[in-house]
């Protein structure tokens, strides 16, 4: 499971600072130098139409690290209940 959050830490997609929920958007907007307007606009097109655009989002949230510390939640719950 390393191999796979190392895999994720290497693609360069991170968390944004510019957060309204998770970061998601904002993460992608600096990933690929836009504005973080135009990819919130995209993403509530997205939810309109008929598929699962708030499953992706929480999915993105859970795997994506932190653009600060670089923790991905994902990993922080599974070692938590692994170790008690």
């Amino acid at each position: 499971m390393n191999k796979f959050y190392e895999i994720i830490r290497s693609a360069g997609l991170n968390r944004g600072p510019q957060r309204w929920l998770g970061g998601v958007c904002g993460g992608i907007a600096a990933k690929f130098n836009l504005d973080v307007s135009w990819v919130r606009i995209g993403f509530l097109l997205l939810c309109l139409l008929p598929g699962p655009a708030f499953v992706l989002y929480a999915a993105a949230w859970l795997v994506l690290p932190d653009a600060k510390t670089a923790k991905i939640p994902l990993q922080s719950f599974l070692d938590k209940r692994a170790s008690s």
